[in-house]
């Protein structure tokens, strides 16, 4: 948990080189389309950056980051945490709320987000929709995070990519990319469902 908020902290405040996520947000609002097609493209962008953030850090690239985690699982879930961000920005939502920050968190966990969330107790329908902050309470958002967290750690926990590379580092690199922008593209697509809809 101290890593991801470590990493919102980030997303939220900028860091240099990078636009805000208000900035990017915004840039992506003023395409054509509706909100829908202009997450899409948010999202194929940002599938682009974690493939390329992937195979650099698979070939000895490092994303320095204050934080003792992987730097391809540091730059990764930074590129995936602001995209959700992003596109719940898009969906007018305040970041600085709590609520909201555990829903993007729960986003990350992709098609078990929902599962995340029944977890705790919560009564949701047949999808995952940002409908579901109301019913998210101090004591539920403590509990959905740690299930998050559980959900990220057995997610990275796999050691047969990690052990391929150190072997190979060229082909560590490509494996690392594909996992990425696969990973990124559907907690991208669970992103836009939650905060704007799968069909506006």
């Amino acid at each position: 948990m101290k890593v991801l908020d470590w990493t919102y902290d980030k997303v939220l405040n900028g860091v240099p080189g990078l636009d805000s996520v208000d900035e990017l947000a915004r840039k992506f609002m003023l395409q054509e389309g509706t909100m829908h097609e202009k997450a899409n493209s948010l999202i194929r962008w940002q599938n682009a950056k974690a493939a390329t953030s992937g195979f650099i850090t698979g070939i000895g690239g490092l994303m320095t980051l204050p934080v003792a985690i992987p730097a391809n699982l540091a730059s990764v879930l930074f590129i995936q945490i602001r995209m959700i961000a992003a596109i719940a920005r898009m969906g007018g939502y305040n970041l600085r709320d709590d609520k909201v920050k555990t829903l993007v968190y729960v986003c990350l966990a992709g098609n078990f987000a929902k599962d995340i969330i029944q977890e705790t107790g919560i009564m949701i329908g047949t999808k995952l929709t940002a409908k579901v902050i109301g019913s998210i309470s101090e004591r539920s958002i403590l509990a959905i995070n740690q299930r998050v967290g559980f959900s990220l750690l057995s997610k990275y926990g796999g050691k047969s990519a990690i052990n391929l590379g150190k072997v190979v580092p060229l082909i560590g690199g490509v494996i690392g990319g594909t996992v990425d922008i696969v990973a990124t593209n559907l907690i991208g697509n669970t992103a836009r469902n939650v905060f704007i809809g799968s069909n506006k």
